[in-house]
């Protein structure tokens, strides 16, 4: 577009660019439909098609179209009726478990974890390894081995396997822990759906694992109680996710929830970024320098007294270093909750919440609303789990793109 300036002369405008805007057509809007319909029955089944009509404000020969197909398809089962109004009993519907299944990996700097998910979330079998600093060749030799031996012991062909999710954390080569080897930083020039899709030969998803643990919160945790929320994964470093409005939120670059990258100052004094303050490493640390060497989360829950001083002043310490960051929270997003995950024993969780929720009673009267704290539903395996929900949501469940025409 050409525009006169104050001269005279003509002058080329350029259009600031904005969110891609696209239509949607017949075709695109009745799959959404038909996720959207999944999706209610999955979440409130057993349920009748007046219930989903009513839930999903689709017009109920919308509704008995689109459950005749989920039917045929077995993607949902009849579960009996419901009797006591007058006709004939309503029939009700649920979500048939066993008719797809998925894989979720989590790869992080003190494991290795696998999980086999039906469509109904259950896990039906898992592995994992506890391993410092995996490299590629490890991670993709576990996988192939644990595939085999999980869905063996479920008893699932591999044919019933439509994807595999991998939650992985970002900059894992980029951002630096105590005892990080350097050849670690070989992660820098893999690409992990590269290293692992010829084992299934199925898709694979990679996503951020706090944005993996956030997504299967949001699906089968306490997601269902609160639209918005911020989790807060606690594992060997840390990371976070945020759900707004019962979807995840994921910024301009995907890089929303980055909370272990902020800073404030330990103990001492010194100022460093949070996630070498509050995380299962840093927590080590503290436990290496008191005399007690511990290296997995389940040996947190069998301390001595002497070490149980030490934990407890790595968590008054840890919420000393969140509160601030708990504030702007509260400020900036005003989520429902605020909710944390990951590896630490819920014990442990427990005791973090609520230190946290003490210290931000004190800020009441001085910023507009105050979320709570509490443990997550979905506990260590919260990032493998969320990433198993991937290859479902790209296929079954409704998302914010469904009705987008893709380019």
């Amino acid at each position: 577009m050409s525009k006169n300036n104050l001269s005279g002369e003509a002058v080329e405008i350029k259009c600031a660019q904005g969110p891609q805007l696209s239509g949607s057509n017949l075709q695109r809007a009745g799959d959404h439909n038909q996720r959207v319909t999944l999706h209610a029955i999955r979440v409130n089944g057993p349920v009748t098609r007046t219930a989903l009509a009513q839930q999903t404000g689709l017009t109920p020969a919308a509704i008995a179209n689109i459950t005749s197909r989920l039917l045929k398809d077995r993607l949902i089962l009849t579960a009996g009726r419901m009797h006591g109004a007058r006709g004939q009993p309503a029939t009700k519907l649920v979500v048939n478990p066993d008719s797809c299944f998925s894989i979720g990996l989590n790869v992080d700097r003190d494991h290795i974890t696998l999980v086999l998910l039906d469509f109904a979330g259950r896990v039906h079998a898992r592995s994992s390894r506890e391993i410092h600093f995996a490299r590629p060749a490890t991670v993709r030799a576990f996988f192939q081995r644990a595939v085999d031996q999980v869905l063996k012991r479920a008893g699932i062909a591999r044919g019933r396997v439509i994807g595999v999710g991998v939650a992985f954390p970002d900059d894992i080569a980029r951002a630096h822990l105590p005892d990080q080897p350097g050849d670690y930083a070989a992660w820098a020039a893999v690409k992990v759906d590269d290293l692992l899709r010829d084992v299934l030969g199925v898709p694979v998803f990679v996503e951020n694992d706090a944005a993996a643990a956030a997504i299967g919160e949001m699906q089968f945790g306490l997601g269902h109680r609160y639209g918005s929320f911020f989790y807060l994964l606690i594992t060997a470093a840390l990371g976070g996710g945020l759900v707004v409005d019962g979807g995840y939120f994921r910024g301009a670059q995907g890089r929303s929830g980055e909370i272990g990258w902020l800073h404030d100052r330990d103990a001492s004094g010194q100022d460093m970024q949070l996630q070498n303050i509050v995380s299962l490493s840093a927590l080590y640390i503290r436990l290496a320098a008191g005399g007690y060497h511990i290296a997995s989360p389940h040996r947190l829950a069998r301390l001595s007294a002497g070490a149980r001083k030490i934990v407890d002043r790595w968590i008054q310490e840890s919420t000393d270093a969140l509160v601030k960051s708990m504030v702007a929270i509260n400020c900036l997003i005003n989520p429902d909750a605020i909710l944390i995950g990951g590896r630490l024993p819920a014990v442990l969780v427990d005791q973090l919440a609520a230190a946290l929720n003490t210290r931000m009673a004190d800020f009441a009267s001085q910023v507009p609303a105050i979320a709570p704290v509490a443990r997550a539903l979905t506990a260590d395996d919260a990032p493998a789990v969320g990433a198993a929900i991937l290859p479902f949501t790209h296929s079954l469940l409704p998302t914010r793109f469904a009705l987008l025409k893709s380019e």
